[in-house]
């Protein structure tokens, strides 16, 4: 007897069932929380980088806002290919924004360093990182979207022609609008955490990398937690390939990140690096000595060259003490070159330094060739120190300060730097004269007279509205580093090629100008001498341009 054959059927795997909205709706609102916070950092790390490698604040923060913004509405349109396959799109383009984002602040500075373009570069990461944000929340929405639509009650589908109510787990509007709200509060986490965690704790470039990888570690985790049922075993092992090789190249460049700003350092600086530190507000670095000359920069602007800074600091200080100087106070100077010229006259009684960076007044008291250079003048007892910004502090001394000031000296960088701006305008000029005793004067550091005369021409017109009385004249200058061009890749190092002169405006309250010369009790000085003052007005003359608008808080003229 023939037994039938038995029928076999085949065994079918079954998959893991889909995740429900319910459950995916949590960990997608915290990964866009973490994402929209690195792509702020990002942002914002483009604006700060940008500001100190090419200047101008301002115009640095409209171009990467604008262009970022633009490519956000780009990166949303062109998520729309990827929505067939939005998990394993998400995950890649994590991993692509946490490479991007990390290392735009490397790639950035070395483009300065070594190139010297970068106003390009700045413009591409921009373009760049903002298309990547902009795919987040599309393809996201289309994840969640995909969840099966089960009441969290029963986990039967909800029935066909009842409304969504708000706070269900199938309300799209409602989806939508928690999509939004962690973004917007994950952008204010990172707006508060670049500025007061990541910048003075771990600096632009390791802040950023470290940025990078919280990226790449929250995206991929969605991705191959919450979605995996999404995901084609080639697709698993793309994301999971791409973002362990982003962690890699962020972790070693975050090991290589102090030998790599050592080097761009010594590309942009050249080989006599020596002392080089990160205060609160600026990088500060010095070049040469105790044996060449010093050169000082502050977050890349040469401000002080050992060789010829007695040209300036002599024609800054010395036509203002011509009359009465018991009493000087000084806005900025924290480098003390203008307090040693102020106490080469024995009328001195005292000087007041207001210095916002109080690390600057630190090296310039500490580092040996610096203070060889500034004569020690912070030992001296007649000197006192106010680490404050010159403006309010002014605002506030105004009404009790007991003994005004004969002569006031304004040794600030030129006005055209967008954070001097405001020591420039109708309004400080306002509180500079509360403090001037009757017959007091004002020397103001003006940018170059012949290299950027509507600079200095509008530095002369805010005076005048101001209720001054003006006396221009500038000096020559083999190289200040002052000006704020818009690429200082040329102001550097040890081409520097900065402007030929610098100018000055001295200057009395009244219709009256003052009187352009020395005071009696005059030092011995190297490069100026009352024979030099009629040649140094005329100088400045020759480059008069009128018709300039006052520059004020609200309506700055610098950048003009």
């Amino acid at each position: 007897m023939i037994e039938p054959t038995a029928t076999l059927t085949p065994t079918r795997v079954r998959r893991p069932p889909p995740r429900p909205r319910a459950t995916v709706r949590w960990p997608v609102l915290a990964v866009v929380f973490v994402c929209a916070a690195c792509g702020l950092v990002y942002e914002l790390e483009l604006v700060a980088l940008a500001s100190y490698l090419i200047g101008d604040s301002v115009t640095q923060a409209s171009v990467v806002l604008s262009v970022m913004v633009f490519a956000m509405g780009l990166g949303s349109l062109l998520a729309k290919r990827l929505r067939c396959r939005a998990a394993v799109g998400f995950g890649l383009i994590e991993g692509a924004l946490a490479l991007v984002g990390g290392t735009s602040a490397l790639v950035l500075y070395a483009c300065f360093a070594w190139i010297g373009a970068s106003r390009g570069v700045l413009v591409a990461f921009s373009l760049a990182i903002g298309i990547l944000i902009g795919a987040e929340i599309p393809l996201l929405m289309s994840l969640i979207q995909r969840a099966p639509e089960r009441s969290v009650a029963t986990g039967r589908p909800r029935r066909a022609g009842r409304p969504a109510r708000a706070g269900d787990p199938d309300d799209a509007a409602g989806t939508v609008a928690d999509l939004f709200a962690a973004d917007y509060v994950g952008a204010l986490v990172g707006g508060l955490a670049f500025p007061f965690l990541l910048l003075p704790w771990l600096g632009q470039l390791t802040g950023a990398l470290v940025t990078g990888a919280v990226n790449a570690v929250a995206g991929a985790a969605l991705v191959l937690w919450f979605f995996r049922r999404d995901l084609t075993t080639r697709g698993r092992a793309l994301v999971i390939g791409v973002n362990l090789a982003v962690l890699g190249v962020l972790a070693t460049a975050t090991v290589l990140v102090d030998d790599f700003e050592q080097a761009a350092r010594r590309a942009v600086y050249g080989e006599r690096v020596r002392v080089a530190v990160h205060t609160d507000l600026q990088e500060v670095v010095v070049t040469g000595g105790p044996q060449g000359p010093l050169d000082l920069y502050l977050d890349g602007r040469l401000r002080v060259a050992g060789e010829d800074e007695y040209r300036y600091h002599e024609a800054l200080v010395h036509p203002a003490m011509n009359g009465p100087h018991a009493r000087v106070l000084i806005v900025g100077g924290g480098d003390g070159l203008a307090v040693r010229e102020v106490l080469r006259h024995p009328g001195v009684r005292s000087v007041t330094v207001v210095e916002l960076d109080p690390g600057v007044v630190r090296l310039a008291r500490t580092d040996p060739a610096l203070a060889a250079l500034n004569g020690h003048a912070f030992r001296d007892p007649r000197v006192e120190v106010v680490h404050a910004d010159a403006f309010h502090w002014l605002r506030g001394a105004a009404g009790h300060v007991q003994e005004r000031y004969d002569v006031l000296i304004s040794d600030l960088p030129d006005p055209g730097i967008t954070p001097s701006t405001k020591l420039y305008s109708q309004e400080f000029y306002g509180l500079a004269s509360g403090v001037l005793a009757d017959g007091g004067r004002l020397v103001v550091h003006a940018g170059s007279a012949t290299d950027r005369p509507r600079t200095y021409w509008t530095a002369d017109a805010t005076l005048r509205a101001a209720g001054y009385a003006t006396r221009p004249y500038s000096t020559e200058g083999r190289a200040s580093g002052f000006a704020a061009g818009p690429d200082r890749a040329g102001r550097t190092g040890a081409g520097r090629d900065g402007p030929g002169d610098w100018g000055f405006l001295l200057a009395v309250r009244g219709d009256r100008p003052p009187v352009l010369g020395l005071a009696a009790d005059r030092p011995a000085l190297r490069s100026l001498g009352p024979r030099d003052l009629p040649a140094a007005a005329r100088r400045a003359e020759r480059t008069r341009i009128t018709g300039l608008a006052p520059s004020t808080l609200v309506h700055p003229q610098y950048g003009n």
